[in-house]
C-alpha cells in the first residue's frame, strides 16, 4: 500500500500541475492537500491515543540516549555549516541538520504496532523529540543564518505551533473520552486499525505536496540528487543507530527506538527550511518522506514473510 500511496501522490502532482498554472498561491488540489493532510494526521493520532492510557507512558533509558544523539548530531553539523561559505556544502550540511532534528512522525506508532513495537513508547519518545526541536532550533538558527533576526522566544513558539498543534488536540480528545465515556472508548478501539489506512491517503497527499515543493524549488538535478544522498545517509544511519542503541533492552524496545529516530514529521523539515534557513534545503524533507516510507514497506514485508514461515512451518513467529 506505501509504495502505491507514493506514486499516486506523485501522479496527482502532475495530473493537477498540468491542468492550471504552477505558482505558490495554487488552490484546488493542492489547497485541499495542503488542509486535509493534517486533519487526517489528527485522525491518526486520536485512534492512538484512544488505546494508550497517560499511565502507559513510561520513560527508558533509550529515550534519553536517543535524544543525547539527536541533539549532539544537530549540534555538531549546525556548527560545521556555520564554518562554510553559502553555496552547495551549506545547503547539504543544513539538509542533515533538518533530518537529525526533526522530530518523530506523528503516524509513527501506526508502523510500531505493526511490526511488533511499543505504541506507548514512540507516543512517549514522539512528545519528548518535539520538545527537543523546540528548544534547539530557535537556539541554533541565529548562529547558522544570523540573517534571519528571529529572536529566540519568538522562534521558540512559532515551532511549538507547529509541532504540538496537531498533536495535543488529540490527545486531550482521546483521553477525555477515555476517562468521561469508557463505551465509547472501548467501541473506538476497535477501530484502531484504520490508522494504517489512513496513513495511506495520508502518505498520498504529503507525498503530492513534497513533489509540489521539490519542484518548485528550482534546483539543478545535481542539487537535488545530492540532497537525495545526504537524506537517505541520514534515514538509513538514524533506523540503525534507534535499533542498535535499543538493542539491550530487548526486541521490542529496538524495533520502537529505530522508528522513533528514523520515521520523521518531513512536513515539518519542509516548513522549517521555508522559514529559518536556506528554502533549497526543504528538499531534504521531501526525499526523506520517500526513503523512511520505503524502509517502513521492507519492514512490513519482511514482517509478513516471517508470519507466513510460521504458518507454513508451523511455528511460534
Amino acid at each position: 500500500m506505501l509504495p502505491l500511496a507514493m506514486i499516486a501522490g506523485v501522479s496527482l502532482f502532475f495530473l493537477f500541475h498540468s491542468a492550471g498554472p504552477f505558482k505558490a498561491g495554487e488552490s484546488g488540489y493542492f489547497a485541499f492537500a495542503r488542509n486535509a493532510q493534517p486533519a487526517l494526521v489528527g485522525l491518526m493520532l486520536f485512534l492512538q491515543f484512544n488505546v494508550v492510557a497517560p499511565s502507559d507512558m513510561h520513560l527508558h533509558k533509550w529515550h534519553f540516549e536517543l535524544l543525547g544523539m539527536q541533539a549532539l548530531l544537530f549540534l555538531a553539523f549546525a556548527f560545521m555549516s556555520t564554518g562554510v561559505q553559502e553555496g552547495g556544502g551549506k545547503i547539504l550540511l543544513e539538509s542533515a541538520m533538518l533530518c537529525f532534528i526533526c522530530p518523530t512522525a506523528a503516524a509513527a506508532g501506526v508502523i510500531t504496532s505493526k511490526i511488533g513495537g511499543s505504541l506507548s513508547g514512540i507516543i512517549t519518545y514522539t512528545f519528548f523529540s518535539d520538545t527537543l526541536a523546540a528548544l534547539l532550533i530557535p537556539l541554533m538558527v541565529p548562529i547558522v543564518h544570523p540573517a534571519a533576526d528571529i529572536p529566540y522566544f519568538n522562534g521558540f513558539i512559532m515551532v511549538v505551533g507547529r509541532v504540538f498543534s496537531i498533536i495535543l488536540l488529540p490527545c486531550l480528545l482521546a483521553w477525555l473520552i477515555r476517562y468521561t465515556l469508557p463505551p465509547l472508548q472501548k467501541w473506538l478501539a476497535r477501530y484502531r486499525n484504520l490508522s494504517f489506512y489512513i496513513w495511506g491517503i495520508s502518505l498520498m497527499l504529503s507525498i503530492s505536496l513534497a513533489t509540489k515543493a521539490l519542484m518548485g524549488s528550482g534546483i539543478g538535478v545535481l542539487t537535488a540528487v545530492l540532497i537525495g544522498m545526504v537524506s537517505l545517509a541520514c534515514c538509513l544511519f538514524q533506523f540503525w543507530a534507534g535499533r542498535k542503541i535499543a538493542r539491550g533492552y530487548g526486541h521490542s524496545e529496538s524495533i520502537t527506538a529505530g522508528q522513533a529516530f528514523g520515521q520523521k514529521n518531513t512536513g515539518f523539515i519542509i516548513w522549517l527550511g521555508f522559514t529559518f534557513l536556506t528554502p533549497v534545503t526543504s528538499v531534504a524533507g521531501g526525499l526523506y518522506a520517500i526513503w523512511h516510507n520505503l524502509v517502513n514497506t521492507w519492514e512490513l514485508k519482511r514482517v509478513d514473510d516471517r508470519k507466513q514461515y510460521a504458518l507454513k512451518n508451523d511455528t511460534a513467529i
